[in-house]
């Protein structure tokens, strides 16, 4: 979730327009998406390092460097920080110099056993400045230096890396070697960019993409040395390794707002595109469904006999919509875990088993040791990832991209939009791989997919009457939502939502449950959601629905349902009705999710809060 930029040039350049600090802090800017709590940079100064941090946003870390500057580099890295050991203050702030000054080193993730390998580092004569885990290894990266690596960096890095436990990413410049950078990475994401006379190191791409759209991907359990005109990756061994190279198929102006007020509200708006792109290239010229992606024998998965999805929040909501799908269309039965439940509650999972993993970032901690856990079990692990060469879909034996571009506000929009769609798209391949469902079947669904974009710009289209409720119940201290079959996931996302940027409190409930206890919540102007399914589907559960609303209006609830043009029987009890396109039953998350999105998003504007940086809270989840 922490951000890390690494950079290194060649001297001498014509026309060269910037060093280490200016790619160091642009980097740092658009990595601040990802959350953090502090921020600092370092760079090779001479015979020493010259750094400085700040607990904070990058722009007290900028107070102070016009205050005290740094020297003109062409090597440096920085870090924004969210506190995992130790809290958010200047002495925890990255990045942490050791050795003297000389050793300068940033980290993502966690050491876990760092405590065992302090008391060690302590027994030897070595002080501690802050309370890290950061520093541990620094020290122990230093040690290593100094003794047994006997000056080279990248030999003090394996040796260090081989004593590590836990998951994490480590850049570390010395001023003893003032032409590279030794980064390593464990279960944490770092990407290298590929540049003319000049490299460099990133989170993502987002940290060098104002610089060169060229980037390899590095492997698990891997060291890189960059310098400004070549790189060599070895694994923690020693042995010779290699990364993935790809392009950068985004430019720095998708990660702008676009005239939005917020990421976020671009983002929801970008959601018909990212539906339909992740719809794109699915047929072939017969009109077969196609996912050139899906790598795994076709007769393992046709004996599978349990689908597993795990996942966490938004997209764990977005499994269970899955779920429903999946199980109706292929007749197998569909489980949704919580990634960070899966493998600690010793679940039954073999051979068989199909498990599906759901991440936006591909790096999320929890599901990635979820896959491995499955994977050493002897499941198959298909993963639905937004992220080209993140960890989830390397970690498994097969990946379902959502192509819905880069998502910078915190809390999720459309990539559970785009998430839904592809496991939409494995259930219907599955379902034609299986014979649950004839090829006419099959066409007729993917036909009623690839109407949804419009439709979801219908409901944006008609976003006023949404963004005007939102602002009228800034003041609202709960806010309930009511869902049955697949509008259940709808109500919880909605719910997560306005709990994640308004910070008020907010239940999503299974309309079913009311009466078994939800309903006592129910009292005198008590704001209540209720996603009310299609009165052409399934005719009980709408009946049903409309009888909840009945129940909670009767107790002085504010009603505010989300019902299909047309439908006319929610209109006597409800207090607001906010129409979305007819669609089939299991189409619908796609659209009542958005007009929830919408309100979330005003009503926590109109409170005054940065929506896209909600407190507390980081993009990628990166340790468990």
């Amino acid at each position: 979730m922490c951000g890390i930029v690494g950079y290194v040039g060649l001297p001498d350049q014509p026309n060269r327009s910037h060093f280490a600090l200016d790619v160091i802090l642009e980097g740092l800017r658009r990595l601040e998406y990802r959350g953090y709590d502090s921020a600092g940079v370092a760079v090779v100064d001479g015979d020493s390092i010259g750094f400085r941090k700040r607990a904070g946003k990058v722009a007290a870390l900028d107070e102070v460097l016009a205050v005290q500057p740094l020297p003109d580099s062409l090597v440096g890295i920085g870090h924004t920080r969210w506190a995992t050991h130790g809290g958010p203050t200047d002495a925890n702030a990255h990045p942490h110099v050791v050795d003297g000054g000389k050793l300068a080193v940033v980290h993502n993730g966690i050491v876990e056993n760092y405590s065992e390998l302090r008391k060690t580092l302590v027994a030897r004569g070595y002080e501690f400045a802050s309370e890290t885990d950061t520093e541990v290894a620094a020290t122990l990266l230093a040690d290593h230096f100094n003794t047994d690596a006997a000056g080279d960096l990248t030999k003090a890095m394996q040796l260090t890396c081989q004593q590590l436990e836990g998951a994490f990413t480590l850049l570390a410049i010395h001023a003893s070697a003032p032409d590279r950078i030794v980064a390593a990475r464990r279960n944490s994401p770092l990407v290298i960019g590929l540049g003319e006379n000049e490299n460099f190191l990133g989170s993502d791409v987002s940290g060098f993409i104002d610089h060169t759209k060229q980037a390899v991907e590095m492997g698990n359990d891997q060291i890189v040395t960059i310098t400004a005109t070549d790189y060599e990756i070895i694994d923690f061994s020693g042995n010779p390794a290699e990364g993935s190279p790809f392009t950068v198929t985004w430019d720095a102006a998708a990660a702008e707002k676009e005239g939005f007020d917020s990421f976020m509200d671009k983002e929801i708006h970008d959601q018909p595109a990212a539906v339909r792109d992740t719809l794109l290239g699915r047929l072939d010229d017969e009109g077969h469904l196609v996912l050139d992606e899906l790598r795994i024998d076709e007769s393992v998965l046709r004996q599978v006999d349990k689908i597993v999805i795990v996942a966490c929040g938004t997209a764990a909501y977005a499994g269970h919509v899955a779920r429903y799908a999946i199980e109706h269309w292929c007749r197998i039965p569909c489980e949704v875990e919580l990634a960070h439940e899966f493998r600690y509650r010793d679940p039954i999972v073999n051979e068989k088993t199909l498990v599906v993993a759901l991440s936006q970032s591909g790096e999320t901690m929890d599901t990635v040791m979820a896959v491995q856990h499955a994977r050493e079990q002897g499941a198959k692990v298909v993963a639905i990832c937004n992220t080209n060469g993140s960890s989830i879909p390397r970690e498994s034996d097969a990946c379902i991209y959502t192509h819905a571009g880069p998502e910078i506000a915190v809390a999720s929009t459309k990539a559970f939009l785009a998430q839904i769609t592809a496991a939409y798209l494995l259930g219907l391949y599955l379902a034609q791989l299986r014979g649950n469902k004839f090829s006419d079947e099959i066409r007729q669904i993917l036909e009623e997919l690839a109407a949804m974009p419009e439709k979801i710009q219908e409901v944006i289209d008609n976003e006023e009457q949404v963004k005007a409720l939102g602002t009228e119940m800034a003041n609202a201290s709960s806010v309930l939502f009511l869902g049955r079959h697949v509008g259940y996931p709808v109500a919880l996302e909605g719910a997560l939502k306005l709990k994640e940027i308004a910070y008020i409190h907010a239940e999503g409930f299974a309309a079913g449950e009311l009466k078994h206890g939800p309903i006592a919540l129910v009292e005198e102007g008590q704001p209540v959601f209720v996603i009310v399914p299609s009165p052409n589907g399934r005719n009980q559960l709408h009946s049903k629905v409309v009888s909840n609303i009945q129940e909670i209006r009767a107790r002085g609830a504010i009603t505010l349902v989300i019902a299909e043009e047309g439908d006319t029987a929610v209109d006597e009890h409800a207090n607001h009705v906010i129409r979305v396109p007819k669609a089939p039953t299991l189409m619908q998350p796609l659209l009542a999710t958005v007009p929830l999105q919408i309100f979330a998003c005003a009503l926590a504007t109109a409170k005054g809060y940065d929506v896209d940086k909600p407190r507390n809270l980081a993009k990628s989840v990166t340790v468990e």
